[in-house]
């Protein structure tokens, strides 16, 4: 349970992500790991606590974006592979070196850049074959072989990014396709030349979900390990996941509203007859969208649904529980997760506010303390 002194919290379901770990797995090549992505707080979820809890299961190779995030890992304790999946500036050596990071060569001039710091560090290359953010370009073997050459550069893996796996069309599903073959072109010839390519990773959670398992030493988990999907729509090979976040806020004050006040900032609600409105301890200042209540949003309280009500503050926002005349304060507020027989998703609140579940779990800030069960 959190704290008595918590306004809101965010709170883990430990058997859900261990359920998680072990489904997704089921899904890896012979001899293939997780690679469980934790960047941006773990997905909302919470760092340390997330990277702890998965290192108890077993889990030996973690992804961040940055090298904060990396440091922040190794300052929790947590032991294997940290891939640095974006990019470092070189002057940051020292630091990948003092941490035992695996940094991501994010172009030519990066890796050279690297090597030139005049310190070895283990590195993974990525490979750009289309999705045109980061890496060298598969077919640019004389760039990938001068890489190669750098005496400081220790190539422990090599991966890339697929640009539509999340979607079934046709002409997507083709692209993926074209995607996979460059990249298995380029470490076939890397071979043929003699060259470690270590380990190799292309799935992420849209590629577990919609390709058959690949000949790589590890799946990058990213938003399949939380359980959830990105937003709705069909996938390939749908997979019993269980979400593990749940999102609450405690009831602080109920106050009876006379028909024809306005409440909140803006007159943006007045009540039509009598209303109670519960003040809940929650707002756009940890992480929520402010326009929430105006897309439908909804709490759940003793187990039902009660609208939003007015416009949210950074602190708090309104609920209108008129229907539920033994609400209390100190009664908890479900924004995300299940409250007796109701829940409201993730992808829920996604929906209403015309994003996807990646961005609004990211979004929670970490003044929400983390609460495990």
């Amino acid at each position: 349970m959190p704290d008595l002194e918590a306004r809101a919290w965010r709170e883990l379901d430990l058997a859900a992500l261990r359920h998680n770990v072990q489904v997704l797995r089921g899904r890896l090549s012979p001899g293939g790991e997780l690679m469980a992505v934790v960047k941006a707080d773990a997905y909302g979820h919470g760092l340390a606590e997330t990277a702890r809890a998965l290192s108890r299961m077993g889990v030996r190779a973690f992804a961040a974006a940055c090298l904060s995030e990396g440091i922040a890992l190794r300052r929790a304790g947590v032991r294997g592979l940290i891939l640095i999946l974006g990019w470092t500036p070189p002057e940051e050596v020292p630091l990948l070196r003092r941490y035992r990071l695996t940094q991501t060569v994010a172009d030519e001039a990066h890796g050279l850049a690297l090597a030139a710091a005049g310190r070895p560090i283990r590195v993974h290359l990525a490979l750009d074959t289309g999705m045109h953010r980061l890496g060298v370009p598969a077919e640019d073997f004389n760039a990938l072989q001068n890489l190669y050459r750098q005496g400081n550069l220790r190539i422990d893996g090599l991966f890339s990014h697929l640009r539509v796996a999340d979607s079934l069309d046709a002409e997507d599903a083709a692209f993926t396709q074209e995607q996979l073959s460059r990249f298995y072109a380029a470490v076939s010839r890397l071979r043929a030349a003699g060259l470690p390519v270590g380990k190799l990773h292309i799935q992420s959670s849209y590629g577990v979900w919609n390709l058959p398992p690949q000949p790589c030493q590890y799946v990058r988990a990213g938003i399949a390990l939380y359980g959830v999907l990105s937003q709705g729509g069909p996938v390939q090979r749908p997979l019993d996941l269980r979400p593990v976040l749940s999102l609450r806020a405690r009831v602080v004050s109920v106050r009876t509203v006379p028909a024809g006040e306005w409440a909140g900032y803006g007159r943006a609600f007045r009540a039509q007859a009598d209303v109670r409105l519960a003040v809940v301890s929650i707002g756009y200042g940890d992480g929520l969208h402010r326009d929430l209540a105006q897309r439908g949003g909804q709490v759940l309280i003793r187990g039902r649904r009660c609208p939003m009500a007015g416009r949210m503050c950074m602190d708090q926002l309104l609920a209108d529980v008129t229907a539920l005349p033994e609400v209390r304060p100190g009664d908890t507020a479900t924004l995300i997760g299940r409250d007796g027989p109701r829940d409201i998703s993730a992808q829920e609140l996604a929906a209403r506010c015309g994003t996807i579940t990646n961005e609004v779990l990211c979004q929670l800030r970490p003044r929400l303390p983390v609460v495990t069960r």
